[in-house]
């Protein structure tokens, strides 16, 4: 038998098409459908041929659904294949923390510099601190790392956005603290650490410390005594040395096989009356590194688990030097691999740098993945925290795309976003012999009902015709002599296709007659039901055309669908319609 005839194999296929077209924004691939066939009928490896041709045509009909009628159609033939997808989603956790039981409370933090609003970039270090602190009952800290007025000078208005951002996200934070707070902290242990020779103050100049370092040598100020080492360190912060001059650094062992690790800097000066604190101005001279300040606020917080990327292995084993030295255990430590995400914008100093020079309007940008951009295109946190916890603490790096994001967003806006048609770059569409006036009945939501529709009645006038505004790209593919269905209205078939205008003359209301001709569905709008609106896509470029009537109600923040266009949200709904563009 041909397996064109056979039943039971199409009916496999187009279950598999249709799945699979789910999962990738409505267009099944040929590739994958083959393995999923043959895996379930292996005796069809020998026909492999004739198995891709049948499958490729099924394919074409498939992609040629909206995905509300790819969805449609599953539920209604296989509606375990959408449970099942679901229960596997949901069964995704992550993995326990090591050591958990050790601890009465699990505490977890995330310590941002604030030198710039947070991106994408950072959306693994907070969730995956704060759902384990939520997971284990814990305690979630915020802690902003803001020692560095020189060279990564921290900004106030980002305080407050990085408060907004986790609030957004939906991370609540139990505990705040801002290290520019706590100098007499690192001032108190500096002096511990020197008065029990476990540090010293170094005078070398730079370049010859580290010639030194790298033959594993220490340099003449290491071995002066804690009495010398407090006098200098009594200079240091009355004003004797300047900046550059003098330098706190923890012993190590000098063998260590990371260069890197021996004898780190833990405290410099910084001349604050040049580059001043924003928060404490030029009160303090004397500024600790990230490794000092960030190795005691874990302890003295109570950290229980330490959760980064494993480009801070070097620093937690330059940590636990000063652990021990101050007789500390040093906190259970979870290091990730890197999370790559393709496209995305994640350097803060060109950022930074691009809003300086006016490349970008602002830290919303749609071009950025600051998570400011993300929520004005309408990705949810929801997404967001899915696609990280999904991801998870692994140690191999991870390369994501924007698809993944889209993917995971789509899930969540389908089901609960309303539709509405948006013509881009409109043009007029001229039908012929309408017979009477009709009533299309547009669903809010294809499988909510309950949610209500969009009613519009096409009236024809003078020569029993009516007018509406279609899209260019509906205009451009449309042939004279070719059925066009208009969705939830009627068939008609073209007539002639000129720049500005479509003329077509009307044929039928059934949908059957639509579907067995194979006619394309086309959104529409009636002459005089439409608004002005404006589309801000990822690009940042402005796509103009057309809304229905029905989204002058629209308010600000709401995320919407435009029918075989994308999922948009609402910035503004005044006299004209802005909304930005989230994904297909």
């Amino acid at each position: 038998m041909a397996l064109e005839n056979d039943i039971t194999l199409r009916e496999l296929i187009l279950r598999a098409a249709l799945l699979n077209a789910l999962q990738h924004d409505g267009k099944a691939q040929v590739g994958a459908i083959i393995g999923k066939v043959i895996g379930e009928r292996q005796e069809l490896k020998i026909q492999a041929k004739e198995l891709a041709s049948l499958i490729g045509k099924v394919v074409n009909e498939v992609n040629s659904l909206s995905i509300d009628e790819q969805k449609r159609i599953v539920e209604e033939k296989w509606p375990e294949a959408l449970k099942k997808e679901k229960a596997a989603e949901e069964e995704k956790h992550l993995p326990p923390l090591p050591s958990a039981e050790r601890y009465s409370l699990v505490i977890t933090r995330f310590s941002p510099n604030p030198d710039c609003v947070l991106h994408l970039g950072s959306a693994r270090a907070i969730i995956l601190s704060h759902e384990y602190a939520r997971m284990y009952k814990g305690k979630f800290i915020l802690r902003f790392e803001d020692t560095d007025p020189k060279l990564k000078k921290p900004v106030l208005e980002f305080y407050e956005a990085i408060r907004e951002d986790l609030a957004w996200l939906g991370c609540k934070v139990d505990e705040e603290y801002i290290q520019s707070d706590r100098l007499p902290i690192y001032y108190k242990y500096a002096e511990q650490l020197l008065r029990e020779g476990n540090a010293y103050v170094c005078l070398c100049p730079p370049e010859q410390f580290r010639k030194r370092i790298l033959k594993s040598a220490p340099c003449s100020c290491r071995d002066l005594s804690p009495e010398e080492q407090i006098e200098r360190w009594r200079l240091m912060l009355e004003g004797g040395y300047g900046e550059g001059e003098a330098v706190v650094r923890v012993k190590t062992d000098l063998t260590h096989p990371n260069p890197a690790v021996r004898d780190w800097p833990a405290l410099r000066i910084i001349d604050t009356e040049k580059y001043p604190h924003p928060r404490v101005g030029s009160k303090y001279r004397v500024w600790p590194l990230y490794n000092m300040a960030a190795g005691i606020d874990d302890h003295l917080m109570g950290v229980t688990h330490v959760i980064r990327g494993k480009e801070h292995l070097t620093n937690q084993v330059r940590q636990e030097y000063m652990y021990r030295h101050l007789g500390w255990t040093y906190p259970e430590a979870i290091h990730y691999g890197r999370l790559k995400i393709t496209g995305a914008f994640l350097s803060k100093s060109k950022i930074v740098q691009g809003i300086r020079e006016g490349i970008y309007k602002g830290w919303d940008d749609p071009r950025l993945a600051t998570f400011a951009a993300l929520r004005k295109r309408g990705i949810t946190p929801a997404a967001i925290k899915k696609m990280i916890v999904d991801v998870g603490p692994k140690t191999a790096d991870v390369t994501l795309s924007w698809e993944n994001l889209y993917a995971y967003n789509r899930k969540l806006l389908d089901p609960q976003c309303n539709r509405y048609f948006f013509v881009s770059e409109p043009v007029k569409l001229k039908v012929k012999n309408v017979p009477s006036a009709l009533s299309a009945k547009l669903p809010l939501h294809p499988e909510k009902p309950e949610v209500g529709q969009r009613e519009y009645t096409v009236a024809p006038k003078g020569e029993d015709t009516a007018f509406f505004w279609i899209a260019k790209k509906d205009a451009d593919v449309a042939k004279a002599g070719e059925m066009l269905r208009l969705m939830e209205l009627f068939n008609v078939i073209i007539k002639s296709v000129s720049t500005n205008l479509v003329e077509a003359q009307f044929v039928s209301i059934a949908y059957e007659e639509a579907r067995k001709a194979k006619a394309k569905l086309i959104h529409w709008i009636p002459e005089g039901e439409e608004v002005s609106c404006q589309v801000v896509m990822p690009d940042a470029s402005v796509n103009k055309g057309l809304a229905e009537s029905a989204c002058k109600k629209l308010k600000p923040e709401e995320i919407i669908q435009f029918e075989r266009f994308g999922f948009v949200r609402v910035d503004k709904n005044n006299a004209e319609l802005v909304v930005y563009y989230a994904h297909k």
